[in-house]
């Protein structure tokens, strides 16, 4: 049976899980969430998820919500992307919040004002704002892959699923992967994995959708 997939391919944490369960080749199929009109505010997709976010992923036999939770899971299930011993799973999941905290959670902010809302109803002063918050991010994230192939270990963790999952997206935020060498690189090391995709080709939505 194949796990179901609550997604949208503008959301950067349903491509977190999306990587996740095409990297790992766990049978899985998408499930379109009509997010610009509203479908997370319904009472049936709140009845999936009360909190009203993506990404939902239906194994089955329980309903998982929250990127970070749904990796960890995927990757206990799997047996793969977990890290090595309980040192590496603690160093894991320490990254797995910083990127909620200092990376994706901003980055997702400031991507949707500055591609998804008309102008007129920009916050003044926020996107810039949030601009200077994420380079402090990047460089955090930059000088730890510098010296190093992956965040965590010898080899790819959910730690770099989670703390990429917005990098690849084609709309500007301020982010230019030729001012973090060490990004750059992890990137494509990332990119070159079996399985790997672009978010818009691993899930369905696309912004030319709506245009």
């Amino acid at each position: 049976m194949k796990m179901k997939l609550y997604c949208f391919g503008e959301s950067g944490n349903a491509y977190k899980v999306a990587l996740a369960l095409a990297l790992t080749d766990t049978p899985w199929q998408p499930v379109f969430v009509d997010f610009f009109n509203g479908e997370t505010r319904q009472a049936a997709f709140r009845t999936l998820n009360p909190m009203g976010e993506v990404p939902v992923l239906d194994t089955g036999t329980r309903i998982l919500t929250q990127s970070g939770v749904i990796l960890t899971e995927i990757a206990a299930m799997t047996g793969k992307l977990g890290g090595s011993g309980p040192a590496q799973q603690a160093e894991i999941l320490r990254w797995l919040f910083w990127d909620n905290h200092k990376l994706s959670t901003q980055i997702g902010t400031c991507r949707f004002l500055s591609n998804f809302l008309p102008p007129e109803k920009r916050p003044e002063g926020v996107i810039p704002f949030l601009q200077g918050r994420l380079k402090a991010a990047y460089a955090v994230l930059d000088a730890h892959l510098s010296g190093r192939d992956w965040i965590v270990g010898d080899g790819p963790s959910i730690a770099d699923l989670s703390c990429c999952g917005y990098l690849y997206y084609p709309e500007p935020f301020g982010f230019t992967r030729a001012d973090w060498p060490h990004i750059d690189r992890w990137l494509d090391r990332i990119a070159a994995l079996p399985g790997w995709k672009r978010p818009y080709a691993l899930m369905p939505g696309n912004p030319s959708d709506r245009a």
